[in-house]
């Protein structure tokens, strides 16, 4: 039997690939964007490293896509970290020391940064130095060395975590993305599937949008397995495509997957309606407490299925109706 012959097609590259490229491209977000374009301009036509900007929603909304075009709007580089990667205060001094001028540095999950790491972050945006400490005890001594003009793009889920020093050090603007209604999600599917050479009519895209949580990224995934199994089938990605692949996936009518209706179940279940704190819907079905709050209640709230009260979390009448 023979080999096959693979390229490279994997998750990394061919997210790169449906990653848009320009400003153009980049559907929705329209007041972030033009903002962002404003802030950017400015600076470049003044030769200065742009201010440091602060993006922040759900997962999936673009704030990645928004960080490269950042960087290629001012035509620097962009390095890319996380605030689980920096682990002690040496390593953001190696990251901001290895900075060429008007780099871009883009943090990811910023809300992670521990407290010390932050305090190192605070003089190195507002005054571009670095503060080191050498020695221990009555010996130690600071020395400040000068860094090269930067911008930090930061990105969160949670900013409600940021500590306002650190949020009040975004000078350049704290920007909140929103979710997408389904003719823009359609829009970018469109894109996505001409880039993926896959047949499908609007019809079809329009029905993946309806159900992919508002969320571009969840949109892509779905129309690359609905491309699957539309491969193996033998077939163009038609209505029938899309259901099997939704009945394989655990996505009912609204765009919920088992993890959503496993806390709507629960609440409504086990804790008739409500209200029930986040800690207790976490033990009831296995979700760790941050992935219900970050992932799983804004679409469920957004789609009035769920409401956040004082003592707790309650399923509305709408959920009810939707499992009747």
């Amino acid at each position: 039997m023979s080999n096959p012959q693979f390229t490279r097609d994997g998750a990394g590259n061919l997210d790169q690939t449906l990653r848009p490229h320009s400003w153009d491209e980049y559907v929705g977000q329209t007041k972030t964007k033009e903002n962002l374009r404003i802030l950017l301009t400015a600076a470049r036509e003044r030769g200065h490293a742009a201010e440091h900007v602060l993006l922040y929603g759900p997962p999936g909304l673009g704030k990645t896509t928004l960080a490269h075009l950042i960087a290629k709007t001012l035509g620097t580089n962009m390095r890319v970290t996380s605030g689980p990667a920096i682990e002690r205060v040496g390593d953001l001094a190696a990251i901001l020391t290895n900075l060429s001028p008007g780099d871009v540095l883009f943090i990811d999950e910023i809300h992670r940064l521990s407290k010390s790491i932050e305090e190192v972050l605070y003089p190195a945006m507002e005054s571009g130095v670095l503060d080191i400490i050498i020695g221990k005890g009555p010996s130690a001594r600071t020395v400040q060395l000068e860094l090269p003009p930067f911008t930090l793009v930061a990105a969160t889920t949670r900013i409600s975590l940021l500590s306002a020093p650190l949020r009040s050090r975004f000078s350049g603007g704290t920007f909140r993305l929103e979710f997408y209604d389904v003719a823009e999600i359609a829009q970018i599917l469109k894109r996505s599937a001409e880039l993926l050479e896959v047949s499908v009519s609007a019809e079809v895209l329009n029905d993946i949008a309806s159900r992919c949580r508002a969320t571009p990224r969840t949109a892509n995934y779905l129309l690359k397995r609905c491309r699957d199994l539309a491969q193996l089938e033998g077939s163009e990605v038609t209505n029938d495509i899309v259901q099997q692949t939704f009945d394989l996936l655990e996505i009912d009518t609204l765009g919920l997957g088992a993890p959503d209706r496993a806390v709507l179940h629960a609440i409504m279940q086990k804790f008739n309606g409500g209200p029930v704190g986040l800690n207790t819907i976490a033990a009831a079905t296995g979700e760790e407490p941050s992935t219900i709050e970050d992932v799983i209640e804004p679409y469920l709230i957004r789609q009035g299925l769920l409401e956040r009260t004082p003592r707790g979390r309650v399923a509305s009448p709408e959920a009810y109706s939707h499992f009747s």
